[in-house]
């Protein structure tokens, strides 16, 4: 069962931390940290920041494009992902989704996910290729939507750029509870797009769906950019249309990746994980599906410290062994 209703909560601190400053914090993890606003060929700003070991001699084993969920942003408790892989040796680099975070849009909408994926992928392939890191593997991460969106990218990439995915919580099946009716979708599609940004869904409590620790659910429920109305019709019949079809194109899915998925998830059905696994093309060896028993959605920020710690040992197994085996180029 969810945590019950949090009762109110006090102002948030500057950081998910707390007040430690950003750079005293970041050392102390053994990383660095940059950010930016990065101009897309959209006509578009988004936020981004990457995380690199704090060692600027250490040796880069690979580049990781991380892309947070619905909602979120890559600002406060996504960084635990995002500075657990620098602390591993890897490069990583985070973009909010447009509508989300610090980049620009209408706080919570998508009305076109496939630009949406675009958009990002559009800074992720110029870190890519650039001349500090196109040869060497590359790898892009998604968790819930951005996971779904994080296909997008693949589906829309050359075939030659992505030595593998990686999958936190996907959302590829809504829950029956989750899924926005027919009824609708065909209600407000009556109205020619003006309702698509209204924010008139029905709202199901989705963080308290996702975070099994109460503790960090509070951390969580306070970030001061994340998106608390309902869900805009827009990115709701996004969200529809997504999923049918990567669904129906999983197929195409040929190069390694891991997808991790809690059993207990309310917010992401971990059957889609599982379809993955059984229609993708990738090499038996190259996949993996690892499914944590009783785990909410969120596998890193929401999950008790012993259990994070397990998901993450698995994750770090599974990319230290690609990157060995597929190596610099």
């Amino acid at each position: 069962m969810p945590p019950p209703n949090l009762p109110p909560l006090p102002p948030p601190p500057p950081f998910f931390w707390g007040e430690t400053p950003e750079e005293q914090y970041y050392a102390s993890q053994g990383v660095r940290n940059s950010k930016t606003h990065f101009q897309t060929p959209y006509n578009t700003k988004i936020f981004t920041q990457s995380w690199l070991p704090l060692d600027q001699n250490q040796p880069i084993k690979g580049s990781i494009f991380m892309t947070h969920g619905y909602g979120s942003d890559s600002n406060w408790c996504f960084q635990k992902i995002c500075i657990a892989y620098a602390k591993w040796g890897y490069a990583v680099f985070a973009a909010d989704l447009i509508g989300h975070g610090g980049s620009d849009g209408l706080h919570g909408y998508i009305g076109d996910m496939d630009k949406a994926a675009a958009t990002s992928l559009s800074y992720f392939v110029s870190v890519r290729k650039s001349d500090e890191y196109k040869d060497l593997p590359a790898f892009l991460f998604g968790e819930s939507m951005g996971g779904l969106i994080t296909m997008l990218m693949y589906f829309q990439s050359d075939h030659d750029t992505w030595t593998g995915l990686i999958f936190s919580s996907p959302l590829f099946v809504t829950p029956e509870a989750m899924t926005p009716s027919k009824l609708h979708l065909t209600m407000y599609g009556l109205l020619f797009g003006l309702a698509d940004t209204w924010a008139a869904m029905p709202d199901a409590r989705m963080v308290a769906k996702a975070i099994r620790d109460v503790e960090k659910l509070k951390i969580i429920a306070v970030n001061p950019k994340r998106y608390t109305g309902k869900p805009r019709v827009g990115t709701m019949r996004e969200v529809v249309r997504v999923t049918n079809y990567v669904q129906n194109n999983f197929e195409k899915v040929k190069i390694p990746f891991l997808v991790a998925h809690g059993t207990s998830d309310g917010l992401a059905c971990h059957s889609g994980s599982e379809m993955l696994y059984e229609k993708a093309l990738t090499a038996k060896e190259d996949k993996a599906l690892k499914l944590y028993e009783g785990y909410y959605h969120s596998l890193i920020q929401g999950e008790p410290d012993d259990a994070v710690e397990l998901v993450l040992a698995d994750m770090k197994a599974w990319i230290d062994e690609k990157t060995k085996k597929f190596g610099p180029k």
